[in-house]
């Protein structure tokens, strides 16, 4: 949201600046005019001068609102001593007042309206005029002018958010509708990519040549997918600041400890339990293991500072537990109930892999994070390293074969 309304542009005054300044030139002298005796005694060149220098800033007020107020204010003290009859409210006083208030500050308004006011009780200090019958007319006149200053200057604010929010929609939109095209495309990519391994398998012990041409066509459609794909995620990612170098690989959970020793170094007592045989797991869901985790001892450090937190990981048959806990001891009050940005972003990334999450407070003290995430068919075994990795049936093979295999998978 801006804070004021933008500046014209230009380094001087427009065509319609120029218009206001001329109208309230003329308005002043007809008023003026209006309120002389009929002789005309009062009606002089010098005076006449004294309107223009008057009327002459208001050409400024929307690019210096408080400069062209404060010349305006001087030529009406300069009139007030040389005029007999007393004008009230002139209209280049009003321009520049209402240019204040819808430009500046509160305080700087404020001081303005003062300044306003303290010069027009000149003529009717001058006159000898009922004082509170001046000044209640003032007050009225003044107020109103900055009353409207302030409402434009809020219909003002409101109309760059809205045009802003009508730029961010039409932008959504926009995404949305390129991503949609970009999914339907890469999932036509990948059907054909899977039909083409289907025919290319059936084929290979009858036709090595059809085969061989399938298998290209598959590499070919999987690079264009590949293309496609990072497409999609230049569009979705539009809003992100440029990063100045390559970025680091994503974690996973062999990252847990790290953490656990940073929470320690934190001053929270924190300890990591691991139970059954870790196992590899695909990259997206060891980052959700990471970020679980991750938040968890982050809301223990804000909420439950000096709390004892323990950090258990259960690889089961088909499903990993991943849980954090801490026991209330901290001086800081754990919080409960409603829920902030990180545990909705913990649901989020366990919904995801069709997981569930639980959060809450413990019936013994402290809060509980558990999250139960289904393990893939091909997880379902302990993870190899290593050249124990034997019986795999790929012993004889070449890196080259090892990595066109890896990358059909």
């Amino acid at each position: 949201m801006l804070a004021h309304p933008p500046r014209p542009d230009g380094p001087g005054p427009n065509s319609r600046d120029v218009l206001v300044a001329l109208a309230a030139l003329v308005l002043d002298l007809t008023g003026y005019a209006l309120s002389i005796p009929t002789d005309g005694g009062s009606f002089s060149v010098g005076v006449v001068t004294l309107f223009l220098v008057c009327a002459a800033p208001v050409v400024w007020h929307r690019r210096f609102p408080v400069g062209a107020l404060a010349a305006v204010l001087v030529g009406q003290v300069a009139l007030a001593s040389v005029t007999v009859v007393a004008y009230r409210l002139p209209i280049c006083l009003v321009v520049a007042v209402f240019s204040v208030a819808r430009l500046r500050s509160a305080r700087v308004t404020a001081a303005a309206a003062a300044g306003a006011l303290l010069v027009l009780q000149l003529p009717g200090i001058s006159e000898q005029e009922e004082l509170a019958q001046a000044v209640c007319a003032d007050v009225v006149g003044v107020g109103m002018t900055i009353a409207a200053g302030c409402a434009v200057r809020q219909w003002q604010r409101q109309l760059v958010v809205h045009r802003e929010l009508l730029a961010d929609h039409a932008v959504a939109a926009e995404r949305r509708r390129i991503a949609r095209e970009l999914h339907d495309v890469v999932a036509h990519h990948i059907t054909a990519m899977q039909l083409m391994a289907g025919g290319a398998r059936k084929v290979l012990r009858h036709d090595a040549d059809l085969a061989q041409d399938a298998l290209q066509s598959l590499e070919d459609s999987g690079r264009l997918a590949l293309a496609e794909m990072r497409q999609l995620l230049d569009v979705l990612r539009a809003d992100d600041a440029p990063e100045g170098r390559p970025a680091a690989p994503q974690p996973d959970a062999d990252d847990i400890p790290r953490v656990v020793a940073e929470s320690r170094q934190a001053g929270v007592a924190t300890d990591l339990r691991v139970d059954g045989a870790p196992r590899e797991l695909p990259p997206t869901l060891g980052l959700t293991v990471f970020r679980i985790v991750q938040e968890a001892l982050t809301n223990v450090r804000k909420h439950a500072g000096g709390a004892r937190a323990t950090v258990r990981l259960d690889y089961g048959g088909e499903r990993l537990t991943v849980e954090v806990r801490n026991d209330g001891s901290g001086s800081a009050p754990v919080r409960g109930g409603r829920s902030g940005h990180g545990l909705v972003g913990m649901r989020e990334r366990v919904a995801l892999h069709g997981g569930t999450l639980e959060t809450g407070s413990r019936p013994e003290g402290g809060f509980r994070v558990l999250a139960t995430l289904p393990l893939p068919a091909d997880t379902a075994r302990p993870a190899h390293h290593g050249p124990a990795a034997a019986g795999t049936g790929h012993e004889d093979e070449t890196p080259a074969d090892h990595e066109h295999r890896t990358a059909l998978r």
